[in-house]
Protein backbone atom coordinates (compact mmCIF):
# COMPACT_ATOMS: atom_id res chain seq x y z
CA UNK A 1 0.00 0.00 0.00
CA UNK A 2 2.74 2.45 0.95
CA UNK A 3 4.46 1.83 -2.39
CA UNK A 4 1.33 3.01 -4.19
CA UNK A 5 1.65 6.48 -2.66
CA UNK A 6 3.17 8.95 -5.17
CA UNK A 7 6.87 9.69 -4.74
CA UNK A 8 6.80 13.22 -3.30
CA UNK A 9 3.93 12.56 -0.90
CA UNK A 10 5.59 9.33 0.26
CA UNK A 11 8.90 11.08 0.92
CA UNK A 12 7.20 13.95 2.75
CA UNK A 13 5.40 11.47 4.98
CA UNK A 14 8.65 9.61 5.70
CA UNK A 15 10.65 12.76 6.45
CA UNK A 16 8.03 14.14 8.83
CA UNK A 17 7.76 10.86 10.74
CA UNK A 18 11.54 10.36 10.91
CA UNK A 19 12.13 13.92 12.14
CA UNK A 20 9.40 13.54 14.77
CA UNK A 21 10.98 10.32 16.07
CA UNK A 22 14.45 11.89 16.01
CA UNK A 23 13.17 14.82 18.07
CA UNK A 24 11.87 12.38 20.68
CA UNK A 25 15.00 10.21 20.76
CA UNK A 26 17.51 13.05 21.02
CA UNK A 27 15.38 15.40 23.13
CA UNK A 28 17.62 15.07 26.19
CA UNK A 29 20.78 15.86 24.18
CA UNK A 30 19.47 18.34 21.61
CA UNK A 31 16.16 20.18 21.25
CA UNK A 32 15.49 19.69 17.56
CA UNK A 33 12.16 21.50 17.70
CA UNK A 34 13.74 24.63 19.16
CA UNK A 35 16.64 24.54 16.69
CA UNK A 36 14.47 24.10 13.59
CA UNK A 37 11.38 26.05 14.54
CA UNK A 38 10.66 29.32 12.79
CA UNK A 39 11.76 32.04 15.20
CA UNK A 40 10.76 35.66 14.94
CA UNK A 41 13.12 37.38 12.51
CA UNK A 42 14.36 39.88 15.13
CA UNK A 43 15.25 37.15 17.63
CA UNK A 44 18.85 36.07 18.10
CA UNK A 45 17.95 32.43 17.37
CA UNK A 46 16.40 33.17 13.96
CA UNK A 47 18.03 31.62 10.90
CA UNK A 48 16.76 31.91 7.29
CA UNK A 49 16.70 28.15 6.75
CA UNK A 50 14.08 27.85 9.48
CA UNK A 51 11.48 28.75 6.84
CA UNK A 52 12.14 25.22 5.55
CA UNK A 53 12.88 23.20 8.68
CA UNK A 54 9.84 24.33 10.64
CA UNK A 55 7.56 22.52 8.15
CA UNK A 56 8.97 19.14 9.15
CA UNK A 57 8.65 19.51 12.93
CA UNK A 58 5.64 18.73 15.11
CA UNK A 59 4.94 19.25 18.77
CA UNK A 60 2.87 16.13 19.47
CA UNK A 61 1.75 12.86 17.95
CA UNK A 62 -1.74 14.25 17.36
CA UNK A 63 -0.26 17.26 15.56
CA UNK A 64 1.76 14.95 13.34
CA UNK A 65 -1.03 12.43 12.75
CA UNK A 66 -3.69 14.84 11.55
CA UNK A 67 -1.27 16.71 9.30
CA UNK A 68 0.04 13.51 7.74
CA UNK A 69 -3.44 12.06 7.36
CA UNK A 70 -4.54 15.14 5.40
CA UNK A 71 -1.33 15.04 3.37
CA UNK A 72 -1.96 11.40 2.45
CA UNK A 73 -5.67 11.88 1.77
CA UNK A 74 -5.44 14.95 -0.47
CA UNK A 75 -1.77 15.11 -1.44
CA UNK A 76 -1.85 11.76 -3.27
CA UNK A 77 -4.60 12.98 -5.56
CA UNK A 78 -3.05 16.38 -6.25
CA UNK A 79 0.38 14.91 -6.98
CA UNK A 80 -1.09 12.45 -9.48
CA UNK A 81 -2.99 15.26 -11.20
CA UNK A 82 -0.21 17.85 -11.27
CA UNK A 83 2.87 15.66 -11.33
CA UNK A 84 5.69 15.56 -8.75
CA UNK A 85 7.52 18.74 -9.83
CA UNK A 86 4.51 21.08 -9.69
CA UNK A 87 3.24 19.43 -6.54
CA UNK A 88 6.56 19.79 -4.69
CA UNK A 89 6.98 23.43 -5.73
CA UNK A 90 3.43 24.18 -4.62
CA UNK A 91 3.91 22.44 -1.26
CA UNK A 92 7.10 24.35 -0.48
CA UNK A 93 5.69 27.71 -1.60
CA UNK A 94 2.63 27.24 0.62
CA UNK A 95 4.81 26.27 3.60
CA UNK A 96 7.22 29.18 3.17
CA UNK A 97 4.35 31.57 2.49
CA UNK A 98 2.65 30.44 5.70
CA UNK A 99 5.85 31.21 7.60
CA UNK A 100 6.09 34.67 6.06
CA UNK A 101 2.51 35.47 7.07
CA UNK A 102 3.18 34.28 10.60
CA UNK A 103 6.25 36.52 10.81
CA UNK A 104 4.25 39.50 9.56
CA UNK A 105 1.50 39.03 12.13
CA UNK A 106 4.03 38.63 14.94
CA UNK A 107 5.73 41.82 13.81
CA UNK A 108 2.44 43.73 13.91
CA UNK A 109 1.55 42.36 17.35
CA UNK A 110 4.98 43.06 18.85
CA UNK A 111 5.12 46.53 17.36
CA UNK A 112 1.72 47.44 18.78
CA UNK A 113 2.71 46.12 22.22
CA UNK A 114 5.92 48.17 22.27
CA UNK A 115 8.24 45.17 22.57
CA UNK A 116 10.17 45.89 19.36
CA UNK A 117 10.83 49.45 20.51
CA UNK A 118 12.94 48.04 23.34
CA UNK A 119 15.08 45.91 21.01
CA UNK A 120 16.07 42.23 21.28
CA UNK A 121 19.13 43.01 23.44
CA UNK A 122 17.17 45.00 26.01
CA UNK A 123 17.18 43.38 29.47
CA UNK A 124 13.99 45.12 30.59
CA UNK A 125 11.64 42.49 32.06
CA UNK A 126 8.59 41.86 29.89
CA UNK A 127 5.45 40.34 31.43
CA UNK A 128 4.22 37.34 29.43
CA UNK A 129 1.57 34.66 29.94
CA UNK A 130 2.95 31.10 30.27
CA UNK A 131 1.59 27.71 31.29
CA UNK A 132 2.75 28.48 34.80
CA UNK A 133 1.07 31.88 34.90
CA UNK A 134 2.46 35.34 34.23
CA UNK A 135 6.24 35.64 34.17
CA UNK A 136 8.63 38.56 33.72
CA UNK A 137 11.39 37.76 31.20
CA UNK A 138 13.88 39.89 29.25
CA UNK A 139 12.73 40.95 25.78
CA UNK A 140 15.46 38.95 24.03
CA UNK A 141 14.42 35.75 25.81
CA UNK A 142 10.77 36.36 25.00
CA UNK A 143 11.49 36.86 21.30
CA UNK A 144 13.33 33.54 21.17
CA UNK A 145 10.29 31.85 22.67
CA UNK A 146 8.21 32.77 19.62
CA UNK A 147 8.75 29.64 17.56
CA UNK A 148 6.42 28.12 14.96
CA UNK A 149 6.47 24.45 13.91
CA UNK A 150 4.29 22.18 11.80
CA UNK A 151 3.34 21.38 8.21
CA UNK A 152 -0.15 22.81 8.66
CA UNK A 153 0.45 25.83 6.42
CA UNK A 154 1.49 23.62 3.51
CA UNK A 155 -1.34 21.15 4.28
CA UNK A 156 -3.95 23.90 4.14
CA UNK A 157 -2.50 24.86 0.77
CA UNK A 158 -3.06 21.25 -0.36
CA UNK A 159 -6.67 21.42 0.84
CA UNK A 160 -7.18 24.55 -1.23
CA UNK A 161 -5.62 22.90 -4.27
CA UNK A 162 -7.99 19.95 -3.95
CA UNK A 163 -11.00 22.23 -3.60
CA UNK A 164 -10.03 24.25 -6.67
CA UNK A 165 -9.09 21.23 -8.77
CA UNK A 166 -12.12 19.11 -7.84
CA UNK A 167 -14.65 21.69 -6.59
CA UNK A 168 -17.69 19.45 -6.94
CA UNK A 169 -16.23 16.26 -5.47
CA UNK A 170 -18.16 15.22 -2.36
CA UNK A 171 -16.26 14.43 0.83
CA UNK A 172 -17.23 13.67 4.41
CA UNK A 173 -16.42 16.00 7.30
CA UNK A 174 -16.92 14.77 10.84
CA UNK A 175 -19.41 15.29 12.46
CA UNK A 176 -21.60 16.21 9.46
CA UNK A 177 -23.84 13.24 8.55
CA UNK A 178 -23.81 13.95 4.81
CA UNK A 179 -20.98 14.64 2.33
CA UNK A 180 -20.40 18.16 1.07
CA UNK A 181 -18.67 19.47 -2.02
CA UNK A 182 -14.94 20.09 -1.80
CA UNK A 183 -15.29 23.82 -2.53
CA UNK A 184 -17.55 24.26 0.53
CA UNK A 185 -15.21 22.10 2.57
CA UNK A 186 -12.36 24.52 1.84
CA UNK A 187 -14.52 27.57 2.53
CA UNK A 188 -15.61 26.16 5.90
CA UNK A 189 -12.03 25.46 6.96
CA UNK A 190 -10.90 28.93 5.85
CA UNK A 191 -13.77 30.56 7.77
CA UNK A 192 -12.93 28.57 10.91
CA UNK A 193 -9.28 29.61 10.73
CA UNK A 194 -10.17 33.24 10.08
CA UNK A 195 -12.54 33.28 13.05
CA UNK A 196 -9.98 31.53 15.26
CA UNK A 197 -7.27 34.00 14.27
CA UNK A 198 -9.35 36.83 15.71
CA UNK A 199 -10.75 35.08 18.78
CA UNK A 200 -8.12 32.52 19.83
CA UNK A 201 -4.81 34.36 19.59
CA UNK A 202 -3.51 32.74 22.77
CA UNK A 203 -4.33 29.11 22.03
CA UNK A 204 -0.85 28.28 20.73
CA UNK A 205 -2.08 27.52 17.20
CA UNK A 206 -0.71 29.51 14.25
CA UNK A 207 -4.07 30.19 12.59
CA UNK A 208 -2.59 32.95 10.46
CA UNK A 209 0.01 30.52 9.12
CA UNK A 210 -2.81 28.21 8.01
CA UNK A 211 -4.50 31.07 6.18
CA UNK A 212 -1.13 32.14 4.80
CA UNK A 213 -0.60 28.71 3.26
CA UNK A 214 -3.98 28.94 1.56
CA UNK A 215 -3.30 32.50 0.41
CA UNK A 216 0.02 31.68 -1.21
CA UNK A 217 -1.49 28.53 -2.70
CA UNK A 218 -4.29 30.58 -4.24
CA UNK A 219 -1.86 33.13 -5.67
CA UNK A 220 0.32 30.40 -7.16
CA UNK A 221 -2.61 28.53 -8.73
CA UNK A 222 -3.98 31.74 -10.24
CA UNK A 223 -0.55 32.60 -11.59
CA UNK A 224 -0.13 29.16 -13.16
CA UNK A 225 -3.56 29.35 -14.73
CA UNK A 226 -2.82 32.75 -16.23
CA UNK A 227 0.62 31.56 -17.40
CA UNK A 228 0.03 27.92 -18.36
CA UNK A 229 3.37 27.72 -20.11
CA UNK A 230 5.27 28.18 -16.83
CA UNK A 231 4.41 24.77 -15.41
CA UNK A 232 1.53 23.78 -17.69
CA UNK A 233 -0.99 23.59 -14.85
CA UNK A 234 -4.67 23.26 -15.62
CA UNK A 235 -7.78 21.98 -13.97
CA UNK A 236 -8.23 18.35 -13.05
CA UNK A 237 -10.45 17.85 -16.10
CA UNK A 238 -7.83 19.44 -18.36
CA UNK A 239 -5.26 17.05 -16.91
CA UNK A 240 -7.28 14.00 -17.86
CA UNK A 241 -8.05 15.45 -21.29
CA UNK A 242 -4.33 16.03 -21.85
CA UNK A 243 -3.58 12.51 -20.68
CA UNK A 244 -6.07 11.07 -23.16
CA UNK A 245 -4.62 13.14 -26.02
CA UNK A 246 -1.16 11.91 -25.04
CA UNK A 247 -2.28 8.29 -25.22
CA UNK A 248 -3.94 8.89 -28.57
CA UNK A 249 -0.75 10.52 -29.89
CA UNK A 250 1.29 7.51 -28.77
CA UNK A 251 -1.16 5.23 -30.52
CA UNK A 252 -0.54 7.03 -33.81
CA UNK A 253 3.26 7.05 -33.52
CA UNK A 254 5.19 4.76 -35.94
CA UNK A 255 6.65 1.60 -34.53
CA UNK A 256 10.25 1.49 -33.47
CA UNK A 257 12.95 -0.10 -35.61
CA UNK A 258 12.88 -3.20 -33.45
CA UNK A 259 9.17 -3.58 -34.16
CA UNK A 260 9.33 -3.00 -37.93
CA UNK A 261 12.62 -4.53 -38.92
CA UNK A 262 11.26 -8.04 -39.48
CA UNK A 263 12.44 -8.70 -43.04
CA UNK A 264 15.10 -11.16 -41.90
CA UNK A 265 13.77 -14.51 -40.72
CA UNK A 266 14.68 -15.33 -37.15
CA UNK A 267 15.41 -11.70 -36.20
CA UNK A 268 13.05 -9.33 -34.46
CA UNK A 269 9.33 -9.86 -33.82
CA UNK A 270 7.12 -11.54 -36.38
CA UNK A 271 4.01 -10.08 -37.96
CA UNK A 272 1.96 -12.17 -35.59
CA UNK A 273 3.85 -10.65 -32.65
CA UNK A 274 3.09 -7.18 -33.99
CA UNK A 275 -0.60 -7.97 -34.27
CA UNK A 276 -0.69 -9.29 -30.72
CA UNK A 277 1.20 -6.25 -29.45
CA UNK A 278 -1.20 -3.86 -31.21
CA UNK A 279 -4.22 -5.78 -29.92
CA UNK A 280 -3.00 -5.53 -26.33
CA UNK A 281 -2.19 -1.86 -26.83
CA UNK A 282 -5.72 -1.16 -28.08
CA UNK A 283 -7.18 -3.00 -25.11
CA UNK A 284 -5.09 -0.96 -22.67
CA UNK A 285 -6.06 2.26 -24.42
CA UNK A 286 -9.74 1.33 -24.32
CA UNK A 287 -9.43 0.62 -20.60
CA UNK A 288 -7.82 4.00 -19.94
CA UNK A 289 -10.44 5.78 -22.08
CA UNK A 290 -13.21 4.15 -20.05
CA UNK A 291 -11.60 5.27 -16.79
CA UNK A 292 -11.22 8.85 -18.04
CA UNK A 293 -14.85 8.92 -19.17
CA UNK A 294 -15.89 7.69 -15.73
CA UNK A 295 -13.91 10.53 -14.10
CA UNK A 296 -15.58 13.14 -16.28
CA UNK A 297 -19.03 11.79 -15.42
CA UNK A 298 -18.66 10.87 -11.74
CA UNK A 299 -15.38 12.36 -10.50
CA UNK A 300 -12.05 10.87 -9.44
CA UNK A 301 -13.38 9.47 -6.16
CA UNK A 302 -15.82 7.22 -8.04
CA UNK A 303 -12.93 5.08 -9.27
CA UNK A 304 -12.15 1.75 -7.66
CA UNK A 305 -8.74 1.08 -6.17
CA UNK A 306 -7.80 -0.99 -9.22
CA UNK A 307 -8.92 1.75 -11.63
CA UNK A 308 -6.89 4.40 -9.77
CA UNK A 309 -3.85 2.15 -9.86
CA UNK A 310 -4.31 1.46 -13.58
CA UNK A 311 -4.59 5.18 -14.31
CA UNK A 312 -1.50 5.90 -12.24
CA UNK A 313 0.48 3.20 -14.05
CA UNK A 314 -0.70 4.54 -17.41
CA UNK A 315 0.39 8.06 -16.50
CA UNK A 316 3.89 6.79 -15.67
CA UNK A 317 4.10 5.17 -19.10
CA UNK A 318 3.62 8.52 -20.84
Amino acid sequence: MFRNIPTVTRNLLLINVIVFLAALVFKSQFDLNDWGSLHFFAASDFRPWQFITYMFLHGSFAHLFFNMFALWMFGCVIERVWGPQKYFIYYMVCGIGAGLCQELVQYIELSSSGVLALGPDDLTPFLVETNMGKMAVPVGVYLNWLGTIGASGAIYGILLAFGMTFPNERIFIFPLPVPIKAKWFVCIYAAIELFSAYTSSGDGVAHVAHLGGMLFGLLLILYWRRHPGSLNLGSGRQYFENMKRSFEARRQQPKSTAQTDTHQPGYGPTRQDDMEYNRQKRERQAEVDAILDKIRKSGYDSLTKEEKQRLFEASRER
